[in-house]
């Protein structure tokens, strides 16, 4: 049985109906689901990734046909496979992961995704030039991307990209990229908070008042 087989037999195996409507409702009824909770869902594919990551490389034909189910929870299972497989992943693999933020996008594999990125980048400088480019693009799931890839990064962000991508970003009505404006400023406050006081101070008059009650939490 292959291993995507086997995987889409356990989802059906632990299906809810109830639970199914549940999350579907909550995320607008984009996405059908088997109805599994979070916990449940990585317990059934735990010994899988582990395996996967004794093989010491991505599958990415695997990825590609669970992206293309219907169901969320699969979705959910390649986010978690990229996030276990982070050491052999490179730079070369973006242009595959930027398949997945286009394909069925929504904010909850996007954030994750985002951080399969910001793994990358710790290895090589040259994402953060793509990143810039970006951030540059109409599409708001791949600007969103830009803006949060070094959300986790803390003392190693490369703060003259995160200026320079969120100036890219300003002058928008969009709620996702002013979110994650907001979001990417606060998340790095815990780290200098002197930088992001004086950003905020610099460019307040374009920023959007969501950006910046979201920034300035921590402050």
């Amino acid at each position: 049985m292959s291993k995507y087989r086997n995987i889409e037999e356990q989802f059906e195996k632990h299906r809810n109906e109830i639970k199914a409507i549940s999350m579907s409702k909550y995320m607008r009824n984009k996405f059908l689901f088997f109805g599994i909770a979070t916990p449940e869902r990585r317990k059934i594919y735990n010994e899988f990734l582990k395996t996967e990551k004794k093989n010491g490389a991505v599958d990415w034909e695997f990825l590609f046909q669970c992206y293309e189910n219907e169901h969320r929870e699969f979705q959910y299972l390649v986010c978690d496979y990229l996030l276990k497989m982070k050491d052999f992943l490179f730079y070369k693999d973006i242009s595959k992961i930027r398949k997945l933020i286009r394909d069925k996008s929504w904010w909850d594999t996007i954030d994750v995704l985002t951080q399969v990125i910001g793994n990358i980048a710790i290895k090589d400088e040259r994402v953060h030039q793509l990143m810039l480019e970006w951030s540059n693009e109409e599409n708001i799931w791949i600007k969103r991307t830009a803006i949060e890839y070094q959300l986790r990064l803390k003392e190693k962000t490369n703060t003259r990209n995160l200026k320079n991508i969120i100036l890219n970003s300003l002058n928008t009505d969009e709620f996702f990229i002013n979110k994650a404006i907001g979001w990417v400023l606060r998340e790095y406050s815990k780290t200098n908070k002197e930088w992001v006081i004086a950003f905020i101070q610099e460019q307040q008059d374009k920023m959007d008042k969501l950006s910046i009650r979201e920034a300035s939490k921590y402050l």
